[in-house]
């Protein structure tokens, strides 16, 4: 993975807002830090890293620039013998204050066909997740590991008393709209992470005198730029149609005639 792609994408989360405000969604305090120049991301990082595990080292590399914060574990690992209980994202020291921290950074299109809820409708691209299954999983699952009897015993390692540890999320998403969506009025969710729309293939003739790009899932993070091996209509077609037909729905970029780039992705179903 070379330092620009790497420095892209670290620029590209840094920029990705928190998903929603204070606690406002499922009681969930978000962790909040000032924008501030954490210089470049000139950390090592394994090429094959999926996306979410990047995000945590953009995020650990982002805190510790950070001067009220200390990282005091990344990644815990929980065992019960030989068995995995869970993992512990991190725990911080935040004003000298104990946090256990736990990250998120997901894309999600609006589909008001699921569910009743402005919540129940944002879903993973390809149908398989949704943004209520990841909060159910955070308050049933994943904080409450904290107070597990064998995760005491790690606390001491770190001289923590469970009592005194408040928990936080960092959840960051990129968010899409239906293509040519009129709805504004989106309560629950920071309005400035929707960054772009999805359609579906039958909807792609209205790009036909565009150019598009395919990056890879790691480059999702990257905010879109011109210079990229553009292809033309008939030719991504082509590659995208063979994609789609795997049901899985690409992130794409499209560049229109006037030179503007949209973000997009391109729904199976």
């Amino acid at each position: 993975m070379n330092t620009k792609s790497l420095n892209l994408q670290y620029q590209g989360y840094l920029n990705t807002p928190n998903m929603w405000f204070g606690n406002a969604v499922y009681n969930l305090q978000q962790l909040e830090i000032e924008a501030i120049n954490t210089s470049n991301f000139n950390e090592f990082i394994a090429s094959n890293l999926r996306l979410g595990k990047r995000v945590e080292q953009f995020v650990f590399h982002e805190l510790k620039h950070v001067t009220y914060i200390s990282i005091l574990a990344e990644n815990l690992q929980i065992q019960q013998e030989k068995h995995t209980l869970g993992e512990i994202d991190a725990l911080l020291l935040i004003d000298n204050k104990p946090v256990h921290l736990e990250i998120v950074y997901k894309f999600y299109v609006y589909d008001d066909s699921v569910g009743n809820t402005e919540l129940d409708h944002w879903i993973g691209p390809n149908r398989k997740d949704s943004l209520v299954e990841k909060l159910v999983k955070l308050k049933n699952k994943q904080l409450p590991l904290l107070y597990h009897s064998v995760t005491l015993k790690y606390l001491e390692n770190y001289n923590l008393e469970v009592e005194q540890i408040s928990q936080q999320v960092f959840f960051k998403a990129q968010l899409f709209v239906p293509y040519l969506s009129e709805k504004t009025n989106y309560e629950w969710v920071n309005k400035d992470c929707i960054i772009g729309f999805y359609v579906n293939k039958e909807e792609l003739i209205h790009f036909k005198d565009c150019k598009f790009y395919i990056p890879s899932k790691v480059n999702w993070l990257v905010e879109s730029y011109p210079q990229v091996p553009w292809l033309e209509y008939s030719l991504f077609l082509e590659k995208v149609i063979s994609i789609l037909d795997e049901q899985t729905s690409p992130l794409v970029w499209i560049k229109h005639p006037n030179g503007e780039i949209n973000k997009v992705f391109i729904v199976w179903w």
